[in-house]
Protein backbone atom coordinates (compact mmCIF):
# COMPACT_ATOMS: atom_id res chain seq x y z
CA UNK A 1 0.00 0.00 0.00
CA UNK A 2 1.47 3.13 -1.27
CA UNK A 3 1.89 5.90 1.33
CA UNK A 4 -0.17 9.28 1.23
CA UNK A 5 1.73 12.64 0.35
CA UNK A 6 2.48 14.84 3.03
CA UNK A 7 0.88 17.53 1.63
CA UNK A 8 -2.46 14.82 1.42
CA UNK A 9 -1.73 13.70 5.14
CA UNK A 10 -1.40 16.79 6.72
CA UNK A 11 -4.96 18.17 4.78
CA UNK A 12 -6.38 14.57 6.18
CA UNK A 13 -4.85 15.18 9.57
CA UNK A 14 -5.94 19.11 9.86
CA UNK A 15 -9.79 18.57 8.80
CA UNK A 16 -10.27 15.50 11.55
CA UNK A 17 -8.72 18.19 14.03
CA UNK A 18 -11.16 20.18 13.39
CA UNK A 19 -14.35 17.99 13.03
CA UNK A 20 -13.51 16.99 16.46
CA UNK A 21 -13.02 19.94 17.75
CA UNK A 22 -16.15 21.95 15.70
CA UNK A 23 -18.60 22.14 18.10
CA UNK A 24 -22.26 21.80 17.49
CA UNK A 25 -24.53 25.02 17.22
CA UNK A 26 -28.48 25.02 17.79
CA UNK A 27 -29.67 28.23 17.00
CA UNK A 28 -33.41 29.15 18.65
CA UNK A 29 -35.55 31.43 16.43
CA UNK A 30 -38.50 32.79 18.32
CA UNK A 31 -40.77 34.65 16.47
CA UNK A 32 -42.27 38.40 18.20
CA UNK A 33 -40.44 37.51 21.45
CA UNK A 34 -39.74 40.89 22.90
CA UNK A 35 -37.02 41.85 25.59
CA UNK A 36 -39.48 42.50 28.47
CA UNK A 37 -40.74 38.85 27.55
CA UNK A 38 -38.41 37.23 29.24
CA UNK A 39 -37.39 37.27 32.90
CA UNK A 40 -33.70 37.62 32.92
CA UNK A 41 -34.28 40.68 30.79
CA UNK A 42 -37.05 42.35 32.77
CA UNK A 43 -37.78 41.15 36.51
CA UNK A 44 -41.47 42.41 36.47
CA UNK A 45 -42.58 40.36 33.17
CA UNK A 46 -45.63 38.63 34.48
CA UNK A 47 -44.48 35.29 32.66
CA UNK A 48 -42.61 32.52 34.49
CA UNK A 49 -39.46 31.90 31.48
CA UNK A 50 -37.24 29.27 33.62
CA UNK A 51 -35.74 27.85 30.91
CA UNK A 52 -34.57 30.73 29.58
CA UNK A 53 -33.28 32.14 32.25
CA UNK A 54 -31.43 28.93 32.67
CA UNK A 55 -29.82 29.53 29.90
CA UNK A 56 -28.60 32.95 30.58
CA UNK A 57 -26.86 31.64 33.63
CA UNK A 58 -25.02 28.78 31.80
CA UNK A 59 -24.05 31.21 29.43
CA UNK A 60 -24.05 34.97 28.26
CA UNK A 61 -26.85 37.46 28.14
CA UNK A 62 -26.51 40.33 25.98
CA UNK A 63 -28.09 43.39 27.05
CA UNK A 64 -27.79 45.02 23.80
CA UNK A 65 -28.69 42.76 20.90
CA UNK A 66 -30.35 43.94 17.77
CA UNK A 67 -32.48 42.23 15.49
CA UNK A 68 -31.44 43.33 11.48
CA UNK A 69 -34.69 44.48 10.80
CA UNK A 70 -38.43 45.09 12.62
CA UNK A 71 -40.18 41.97 10.63
CA UNK A 72 -39.74 38.81 9.79
CA UNK A 73 -38.65 38.69 6.21
CA UNK A 74 -35.62 40.48 5.93
CA UNK A 75 -34.27 39.75 9.69
CA UNK A 76 -34.07 36.01 9.12
CA UNK A 77 -32.73 36.96 5.63
CA UNK A 78 -29.74 38.67 7.16
CA UNK A 79 -29.28 36.19 9.92
CA UNK A 80 -28.88 33.48 7.17
CA UNK A 81 -26.49 35.43 4.65
CA UNK A 82 -24.97 38.25 6.93
CA UNK A 83 -25.84 40.99 4.71
CA UNK A 84 -29.04 43.54 6.01
CA UNK A 85 -31.96 43.02 3.86
CA UNK A 86 -32.52 46.96 2.90
CA UNK A 87 -29.23 46.32 0.15
CA UNK A 88 -31.78 43.66 -1.39
CA UNK A 89 -34.18 46.98 -1.53
CA UNK A 90 -37.18 44.57 -0.50
CA UNK A 91 -39.57 46.00 1.53
CA UNK A 92 -42.45 43.91 3.39
CA UNK A 93 -42.64 40.55 4.37
CA UNK A 94 -43.87 37.37 2.20
CA UNK A 95 -47.45 35.55 2.28
CA UNK A 96 -48.40 32.54 0.62
CA UNK A 97 -46.98 31.81 -2.39
CA UNK A 98 -44.63 34.84 -2.00
CA UNK A 99 -41.05 34.54 -3.69
CA UNK A 100 -39.22 34.16 -5.16
CA UNK A 101 -36.41 33.22 -2.73
CA UNK A 102 -34.74 35.90 -1.35
CA UNK A 103 -31.13 34.23 -1.08
CA UNK A 104 -29.72 33.98 -4.40
CA UNK A 105 -28.29 30.54 -5.66
CA UNK A 106 -24.85 31.25 -5.51
CA UNK A 107 -25.17 33.41 -2.35
CA UNK A 108 -23.09 31.96 0.97
CA UNK A 109 -25.31 31.00 3.44
CA UNK A 110 -24.63 30.35 7.38
CA UNK A 111 -26.05 26.67 6.73
CA UNK A 112 -23.78 26.26 3.52
CA UNK A 113 -20.73 27.81 5.17
CA UNK A 114 -21.04 25.10 8.06
CA UNK A 115 -21.83 22.77 5.43
CA UNK A 116 -18.23 23.37 3.77
CA UNK A 117 -16.53 22.18 7.16
CA UNK A 118 -18.28 19.27 7.29
CA UNK A 119 -21.34 19.98 9.41
CA UNK A 120 -24.42 18.24 9.24
CA UNK A 121 -27.25 20.99 8.47
CA UNK A 122 -30.90 21.29 9.08
CA UNK A 123 -34.02 23.40 9.82
CA UNK A 124 -37.10 23.21 11.48
CA UNK A 125 -39.73 25.67 11.30
CA UNK A 126 -40.58 28.84 9.98
CA UNK A 127 -38.78 29.65 6.76
CA UNK A 128 -40.38 33.33 5.58
CA UNK A 129 -37.39 34.31 3.28
CA UNK A 130 -39.39 33.04 -0.38
CA UNK A 131 -40.23 30.21 -2.06
CA UNK A 132 -40.63 29.93 -5.93
CA UNK A 133 -44.06 28.00 -6.17
CA UNK A 134 -45.16 26.30 -9.83
CA UNK A 135 -48.33 25.62 -11.29
CA UNK A 136 -49.58 22.87 -13.42
CA UNK A 137 -47.51 24.47 -16.48
CA UNK A 138 -44.65 24.86 -14.48
CA UNK A 139 -44.57 28.33 -14.56
CA UNK A 140 -43.68 30.41 -11.11
CA UNK A 141 -46.87 31.54 -9.29
CA UNK A 142 -47.37 35.16 -9.10
CA UNK A 143 -50.33 35.85 -8.02
CA UNK A 144 -51.11 36.04 -3.79
CA UNK A 145 -53.37 35.44 -1.79
CA UNK A 146 -56.02 32.13 -1.41
CA UNK A 147 -56.51 32.34 -5.10
CA UNK A 148 -52.43 32.14 -5.38
CA UNK A 149 -51.92 28.99 -3.36
CA UNK A 150 -55.44 27.73 -5.40
CA UNK A 151 -52.52 27.28 -8.70
CA UNK A 152 -49.57 25.02 -6.70
CA UNK A 153 -49.20 22.19 -8.55
CA UNK A 154 -47.88 19.90 -4.98
CA UNK A 155 -46.12 17.14 -7.52
CA UNK A 156 -43.70 20.14 -8.17
CA UNK A 157 -40.44 20.34 -6.09
CA UNK A 158 -40.06 24.11 -4.65
CA UNK A 159 -36.40 24.84 -6.51
CA UNK A 160 -35.87 27.22 -4.20
CA UNK A 161 -36.42 25.35 -1.16
CA UNK A 162 -34.24 25.73 2.18
CA UNK A 163 -32.41 22.29 0.81
CA UNK A 164 -31.40 24.29 -1.88
CA UNK A 165 -29.80 27.28 0.21
CA UNK A 166 -27.40 24.78 2.39
CA UNK A 167 -29.52 22.94 4.53
CA UNK A 168 -29.51 19.26 4.38
CA UNK A 169 -32.87 18.20 5.82
CA UNK A 170 -35.99 20.96 6.49
CA UNK A 171 -39.12 20.31 7.90
CA UNK A 172 -41.29 23.80 8.29
CA UNK A 173 -43.61 26.27 6.64
CA UNK A 174 -43.10 28.78 4.02
CA UNK A 175 -44.12 31.46 6.16
CA UNK A 176 -45.86 32.51 9.34
CA UNK A 177 -46.92 28.66 10.42
CA UNK A 178 -50.60 30.15 11.39
CA UNK A 179 -50.70 33.37 10.15
CA UNK A 180 -51.02 32.42 6.26
CA UNK A 181 -52.76 31.82 3.11
CA UNK A 182 -50.90 28.14 3.07
CA UNK A 183 -51.60 26.38 6.06
CA UNK A 184 -49.34 22.75 5.11
CA UNK A 185 -46.10 21.70 5.75
CA UNK A 186 -42.40 21.57 3.82
CA UNK A 187 -40.87 18.73 4.10
CA UNK A 188 -37.75 19.17 2.03
CA UNK A 189 -38.65 20.58 -0.93
CA UNK A 190 -42.39 19.34 -1.44
CA UNK A 191 -45.71 19.77 0.39
CA UNK A 192 -46.47 15.69 0.94
CA UNK A 193 -49.87 16.64 2.41
CA UNK A 194 -51.51 19.27 0.17
CA UNK A 195 -54.37 21.76 1.33
CA UNK A 196 -57.23 20.21 0.56
CA UNK A 197 -59.98 23.20 1.56
CA UNK A 198 -60.41 26.93 3.83
CA UNK A 199 -59.65 27.10 7.37
CA UNK A 200 -62.65 26.34 9.84
CA UNK A 201 -62.04 29.44 12.12
CA UNK A 202 -64.84 28.01 14.20
CA UNK A 203 -62.85 25.32 15.67
CA UNK A 204 -60.16 27.62 17.11
CA UNK A 205 -59.89 29.16 20.72
CA UNK A 206 -61.76 32.20 21.22
CA UNK A 207 -59.98 34.80 22.62
CA UNK A 208 -58.81 38.47 22.76
CA UNK A 209 -55.07 37.24 20.96
CA UNK A 210 -56.74 34.13 19.04
CA UNK A 211 -57.14 36.99 15.65
CA UNK A 212 -53.93 37.58 12.78
CA UNK A 213 -54.68 34.03 10.93
CA UNK A 214 -55.76 34.97 7.37
CA UNK A 215 -58.22 33.03 5.81
CA UNK A 216 -56.17 30.25 3.93
CA UNK A 217 -56.24 26.78 2.88
CA UNK A 218 -55.33 24.06 5.04
CA UNK A 219 -53.74 20.82 5.11
CA UNK A 220 -55.31 17.86 6.68
CA UNK A 221 -52.26 17.48 9.04
CA UNK A 222 -51.81 21.17 10.19
CA UNK A 223 -53.46 21.71 13.63
CA UNK A 224 -52.58 25.31 14.59
CA UNK A 225 -52.46 24.77 18.43
CA UNK A 226 -50.09 21.93 17.82
CA UNK A 227 -47.52 23.38 15.68
CA UNK A 228 -44.73 24.30 17.59
CA UNK A 229 -44.95 21.04 19.80
CA UNK A 230 -44.27 19.73 16.29
CA UNK A 231 -41.96 21.55 14.83
CA UNK A 232 -39.82 20.46 18.51
CA UNK A 233 -40.50 16.68 18.20
CA UNK A 234 -39.28 16.98 14.86
CA UNK A 235 -36.14 18.62 15.28
CA UNK A 236 -36.07 15.88 18.36
CA UNK A 237 -35.61 13.52 16.30
CA UNK A 238 -33.10 15.12 13.84
CA UNK A 239 -31.19 15.24 16.86
CA UNK A 240 -31.35 11.85 17.90
CA UNK A 241 -31.13 10.12 14.18
CA UNK A 242 -27.58 12.36 13.73
CA UNK A 243 -26.09 10.76 16.80
CA UNK A 244 -26.81 7.35 16.03
CA UNK A 245 -25.76 7.94 12.12
CA UNK A 246 -23.00 9.98 12.52
CA UNK A 247 -21.69 10.88 15.80
CA UNK A 248 -18.67 11.42 15.24
CA UNK A 249 -20.05 15.06 12.41
CA UNK A 250 -20.82 18.12 13.85
CA UNK A 251 -23.93 19.74 12.81
CA UNK A 252 -26.37 22.80 12.87
CA UNK A 253 -29.40 23.22 13.89
CA UNK A 254 -31.77 25.88 13.04
CA UNK A 255 -35.23 25.58 14.95
CA UNK A 256 -37.48 28.86 14.78
CA UNK A 257 -40.99 28.26 15.74
CA UNK A 258 -44.42 30.14 15.67
CA UNK A 259 -44.45 31.44 18.87
CA UNK A 260 -44.66 34.23 20.21
CA UNK A 261 -46.26 35.28 16.93
CA UNK A 262 -50.33 36.07 17.09
CA UNK A 263 -52.35 34.35 17.58
CA UNK A 264 -51.50 32.97 20.78
CA UNK A 265 -52.62 29.42 19.93
CA UNK A 266 -50.44 27.50 22.52
CA UNK A 267 -50.81 23.67 22.65
CA UNK A 268 -53.52 22.70 24.74
CA UNK A 269 -50.84 21.06 27.71
CA UNK A 270 -49.91 24.73 28.22
CA UNK A 271 -53.61 26.81 28.22
CA UNK A 272 -54.53 27.97 31.43
CA UNK A 273 -50.57 27.62 32.65
CA UNK A 274 -49.92 30.79 33.43
CA UNK A 275 -51.95 33.86 35.04
CA UNK A 276 -50.74 35.73 32.00
CA UNK A 277 -53.90 34.48 29.83
CA UNK A 278 -53.62 33.24 26.11
CA UNK A 279 -50.19 34.84 25.66
CA UNK A 280 -48.50 34.02 28.54
CA UNK A 281 -49.30 30.86 28.25
CA UNK A 282 -47.63 30.89 24.94
CA UNK A 283 -44.50 32.63 26.11
CA UNK A 284 -44.81 29.92 28.39
CA UNK A 285 -44.39 26.93 25.92
CA UNK A 286 -41.77 28.66 24.46
CA UNK A 287 -40.10 28.58 26.98
CA UNK A 288 -40.69 24.82 27.18
CA UNK A 289 -39.50 24.40 23.99
CA UNK A 290 -35.97 26.13 24.84
CA UNK A 291 -35.70 23.66 27.88
CA UNK A 292 -37.24 20.40 25.64
CA UNK A 293 -33.93 20.91 23.04
CA UNK A 294 -31.53 21.64 25.71
CA UNK A 295 -33.00 18.31 27.86
CA UNK A 296 -32.04 16.74 24.27
CA UNK A 297 -28.63 17.80 24.22
CA UNK A 298 -28.38 16.88 27.84
CA UNK A 299 -29.61 12.84 26.78
CA UNK A 300 -27.89 12.60 24.18
CA UNK A 301 -24.54 13.35 25.76
CA UNK A 302 -23.66 16.31 23.64
CA UNK A 303 -24.51 19.66 25.95
CA UNK A 304 -21.23 19.98 26.42
CA UNK A 305 -19.88 20.47 22.67
CA UNK A 306 -22.63 22.28 22.10
CA UNK A 307 -23.13 25.94 21.16
CA UNK A 308 -26.71 27.20 21.94
CA UNK A 309 -28.09 30.28 20.72
CA UNK A 310 -31.70 32.24 21.93
CA UNK A 311 -32.92 35.32 20.59
CA UNK A 312 -35.78 36.84 18.33
CA UNK A 313 -36.52 37.91 14.86
CA UNK A 314 -38.09 41.10 16.19
CA UNK A 315 -39.49 42.88 18.56
CA UNK A 316 -42.98 41.88 20.10
CA UNK A 317 -46.39 42.75 18.27
CA UNK A 318 -48.82 45.75 18.56
CA UNK A 319 -51.53 43.93 19.81
CA UNK A 320 -49.89 41.86 22.62
CA UNK A 321 -47.96 44.33 24.00
CA UNK A 322 -51.19 46.43 24.07
CA UNK A 323 -53.44 44.15 25.22
CA UNK A 324 -51.00 42.62 28.18
CA UNK A 325 -50.03 45.96 29.15
CA UNK A 326 -53.94 46.14 30.11
CA UNK A 327 -54.91 42.84 31.05
CA UNK A 328 -51.94 41.56 33.01
CA UNK A 329 -49.71 44.28 34.04
CA UNK A 330 -46.69 42.50 31.43
CA UNK A 331 -44.98 44.54 29.22
CA UNK A 332 -43.25 42.81 26.34
CA UNK A 333 -41.25 46.17 24.92
CA UNK A 334 -40.05 46.86 28.53
CA UNK A 335 -38.12 49.40 28.92
CA UNK A 336 -38.09 50.77 25.66
CA UNK A 337 -40.12 52.71 23.45
CA UNK A 338 -41.85 50.88 20.28
CA UNK A 339 -42.73 47.61 19.52
CA UNK A 340 -42.55 45.52 16.14
CA UNK A 341 -41.78 47.60 13.19
CA UNK A 342 -40.76 50.74 15.06
CA UNK A 343 -37.51 51.87 14.71
CA UNK A 344 -37.43 52.98 17.91
CA UNK A 345 -35.66 50.14 20.56
CA UNK A 346 -38.69 48.26 21.03
CA UNK A 347 -38.80 47.22 17.47
CA UNK A 348 -35.52 45.92 16.97
CA UNK A 349 -33.67 45.09 21.05
CA UNK A 350 -34.42 42.04 21.56
CA UNK A 351 -33.00 38.71 23.83
CA UNK A 352 -29.96 37.15 22.52
CA UNK A 353 -28.38 34.65 24.60
CA UNK A 354 -25.16 32.11 23.93
CA UNK A 355 -24.39 29.32 25.59
CA UNK A 356 -20.90 27.23 25.19
CA UNK A 357 -19.54 25.18 28.05
CA UNK A 358 -16.32 25.33 29.10
CA UNK A 359 -15.86 28.36 26.69
CA UNK A 360 -18.04 31.34 28.02
CA UNK A 361 -18.31 32.13 31.74
CA UNK A 362 -21.42 30.55 33.10
CA UNK A 363 -23.66 33.92 34.19
CA UNK A 364 -21.55 36.38 31.97
CA UNK A 365 -23.41 39.90 30.48
CA UNK A 366 -22.57 41.75 27.45
CA UNK A 367 -23.16 45.15 27.16
CA UNK A 368 -21.78 46.15 23.42
CA UNK A 369 -24.09 46.81 20.64
CA UNK A 370 -24.54 43.80 18.42
CA UNK A 371 -26.60 42.59 15.46
CA UNK A 372 -28.19 39.13 14.93
CA UNK A 373 -26.01 39.33 11.21
CA UNK A 374 -22.77 38.45 13.43
CA UNK A 375 -23.86 35.06 14.10
CA UNK A 376 -22.18 34.40 10.38
CA UNK A 377 -18.61 35.59 11.32
CA UNK A 378 -18.60 34.47 14.48
CA UNK A 379 -19.72 31.17 13.59
CA UNK A 380 -17.15 31.26 11.23
CA UNK A 381 -14.34 32.02 13.72
CA UNK A 382 -15.83 29.47 15.43
CA UNK A 383 -15.06 27.11 13.06
CA UNK A 384 -12.31 27.96 11.30
CA UNK A 385 -14.62 29.22 8.08
CA UNK A 386 -12.67 31.54 5.42
CA UNK A 387 -15.32 34.22 4.69
CA UNK A 388 -15.26 35.44 1.27
CA UNK A 389 -15.12 39.28 1.02
CA UNK A 390 -17.74 39.62 -1.09
CA UNK A 391 -19.93 37.35 1.84
CA UNK A 392 -21.48 38.64 5.07
CA UNK A 393 -20.79 42.01 4.54
CA UNK A 394 -22.27 43.21 7.98
CA UNK A 395 -21.64 40.54 9.97
CA UNK A 396 -18.92 41.09 12.81
CA UNK A 397 -16.57 38.24 14.52
CA UNK A 398 -18.30 38.01 18.20
CA UNK A 399 -15.54 35.09 19.03
CA UNK A 400 -13.42 37.56 21.55
CA UNK A 401 -16.32 38.73 23.33
CA UNK A 402 -17.68 35.58 23.97
CA UNK A 403 -14.25 34.12 25.31
CA UNK A 404 -14.07 37.02 27.60
CA UNK A 405 -10.68 38.10 25.91
CA UNK A 406 -12.10 41.50 25.12
CA UNK A 407 -15.55 41.97 26.35
CA UNK A 408 -15.07 45.81 27.22
CA UNK A 409 -14.71 46.86 23.19
CA UNK A 410 -16.84 46.10 20.83
CA UNK A 411 -16.32 44.90 16.97
CA UNK A 412 -18.48 47.12 16.16
CA UNK A 413 -17.19 50.69 15.15
CA UNK A 414 -21.69 50.93 13.91
CA UNK A 415 -24.88 49.26 13.28
CA UNK A 416 -27.29 49.50 11.11
CA UNK A 417 -31.39 49.38 11.44
CA UNK A 418 -33.88 49.03 9.15
CA UNK A 419 -38.05 48.71 9.16
CA UNK A 420 -40.44 47.34 7.39
CA UNK A 421 -41.38 50.22 4.95
CA UNK A 422 -36.70 50.18 4.89
CA UNK A 423 -36.87 53.28 7.21
CA UNK A 424 -32.85 53.13 7.99
CA UNK A 425 -30.69 54.12 11.18
CA UNK A 426 -27.55 53.79 12.23
CA UNK A 427 -25.85 53.58 15.88
CA UNK A 428 -22.68 54.49 17.28
CA UNK A 429 -21.59 54.07 20.95
CA UNK A 430 -24.98 56.18 22.75
CA UNK A 431 -25.78 57.99 19.66
CA UNK A 432 -28.58 56.72 17.27
CA UNK A 433 -29.72 58.53 14.13
CA UNK A 434 -32.76 57.98 12.59
CA UNK A 435 -33.41 59.05 8.88
CA UNK A 436 -36.80 59.50 8.54
CA UNK A 437 -39.50 61.27 11.13
CA UNK A 438 -41.65 59.03 12.93
CA UNK A 439 -41.20 55.32 13.56
CA UNK A 440 -40.94 54.53 9.70
CA UNK A 441 -43.00 51.40 10.81
CA UNK A 442 -46.53 51.42 13.47
CA UNK A 443 -49.45 54.62 13.01
CA UNK A 444 -49.25 56.66 15.91
CA UNK A 445 -52.05 58.81 15.02
CA UNK A 446 -54.72 57.24 15.43
CA UNK A 447 -56.19 53.29 16.48
CA UNK A 448 -54.48 50.98 19.23
CA UNK A 449 -51.04 53.24 19.62
CA UNK A 450 -52.10 56.76 19.52
CA UNK A 451 -52.54 56.43 23.50
CA UNK A 452 -48.42 56.10 23.28
CA UNK A 453 -47.88 58.97 21.11
CA UNK A 454 -44.94 61.29 22.51
CA UNK A 455 -44.38 64.48 22.13
CA UNK A 456 -41.95 65.78 19.56
CA UNK A 457 -39.64 68.14 20.81
CA UNK A 458 -38.06 69.19 17.30
CA UNK A 459 -41.49 68.47 14.88
CA UNK A 460 -39.63 70.37 12.16
CA UNK A 461 -36.82 67.75 12.26
CA UNK A 462 -36.53 65.69 9.08
CA UNK A 463 -34.38 62.81 11.05
CA UNK A 464 -34.35 61.92 14.91
CA UNK A 465 -30.94 61.64 17.32
CA UNK A 466 -30.85 60.36 20.47
CA UNK A 467 -28.58 59.46 23.32
CA UNK A 468 -29.28 56.41 24.56
CA UNK A 469 -27.10 56.18 27.52
CA UNK A 470 -28.96 59.91 28.89
CA UNK A 471 -31.76 59.34 27.18
CA UNK A 472 -33.15 55.16 26.65
CA UNK A 473 -37.03 56.07 25.93
CA UNK A 474 -35.83 58.10 23.02
CA UNK A 475 -38.40 60.63 24.53
CA UNK A 476 -35.82 63.92 23.32
CA UNK A 477 -34.32 64.57 19.86
CA UNK A 478 -31.39 66.63 19.81
CA UNK A 479 -31.49 66.47 15.90
CA UNK A 480 -30.76 70.78 15.98
CA UNK A 481 -29.04 70.60 19.10
CA UNK A 482 -25.83 68.57 17.43
CA UNK A 483 -26.31 69.24 13.76
CA UNK A 484 -22.64 68.07 13.50
CA UNK A 485 -23.40 64.65 15.39
CA UNK A 486 -26.58 64.20 12.82
CA UNK A 487 -23.56 64.78 9.61
CA UNK A 488 -21.74 62.46 10.38
CA UNK A 489 -24.25 59.48 11.53
CA UNK A 490 -25.85 60.45 8.05
CA UNK A 491 -22.57 60.44 6.10
CA UNK A 492 -21.35 56.97 8.07
CA UNK A 493 -24.81 55.83 6.59
CA UNK A 494 -24.27 56.70 3.06
CA UNK A 495 -20.91 55.20 3.11
CA UNK A 496 -22.40 52.37 4.01
CA UNK A 497 -25.27 52.35 1.53
CA UNK A 498 -22.41 53.14 -1.06
CA UNK A 499 -19.79 50.61 -0.59
CA UNK A 500 -22.48 47.63 -0.03
CA UNK A 501 -21.03 46.64 3.53
CA UNK A 502 -20.70 48.21 6.86
CA UNK A 503 -17.76 45.44 7.48
CA UNK A 504 -14.31 47.18 6.54
CA UNK A 505 -13.02 45.31 3.17
CA UNK A 506 -10.58 42.45 4.38
CA UNK A 507 -7.10 43.05 2.19
CA UNK A 508 -7.29 39.29 2.21
CA UNK A 509 -10.54 36.50 2.78
CA UNK A 510 -10.47 36.54 6.54
CA UNK A 511 -12.59 34.06 9.03
CA UNK A 512 -11.97 37.23 11.33
CA UNK A 513 -12.94 40.97 10.16
CA UNK A 514 -10.99 43.39 11.64
CA UNK A 515 -12.40 45.04 14.99
CA UNK A 516 -12.30 48.38 13.53
CA UNK A 517 -14.54 50.33 11.48
CA UNK A 518 -13.95 53.13 9.07
CA UNK A 519 -11.58 55.95 10.75
CA UNK A 520 -14.18 58.61 11.55
CA UNK A 521 -13.83 60.40 14.73
CA UNK A 522 -15.03 59.97 17.76
CA UNK A 523 -18.49 61.17 19.07
CA UNK A 524 -18.53 62.83 22.19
Amino acid sequence: MKSLPTITLLFCLTTLRTLAAAPNIVFILADDLGYGDVNCYNSESKVPTPHMDRLAREGMRFTDAHSPSTVCTPSRYSLLTGQMAFRLNYRGVFAGTGGPCLIKEDQLTLPQMLRNQGYATAMTGKWHVGLTFLDKEGKRITQGGVEGVKLIDYSRPIPDAPIHRGFDRFFGTACCPCTDFLYAFIDGDRIPVPPTGMLDKSKLPKHPYAFDNRDGMIAPDFDLEEVDMLFLKKSQTLLQDHMKEHPDKPFFLLHCTQAVHLPSFAAKQFQGSTKAGPHGDFINELDYVVGELMHTLDKLGIADNTVVMLSSDNGPEVESVVRMRADYGHDGARPWRGVKRDQWEGGHRVPFIVRWPGKIAPGSTCEQTVCLTDVMATCAAMTGATLPVAAAEDSYNLMPILLGKDRAASPRTYTLHQTISLGLAIRKGPWKYLDHRGSAGNNYNSGEMKPYALPELAPDAPGQLYNLDDDPGEKNNLYFKHPEIVNELKALLEKSKADGRSTPTPSVPSANPPDSGPNLPQLK
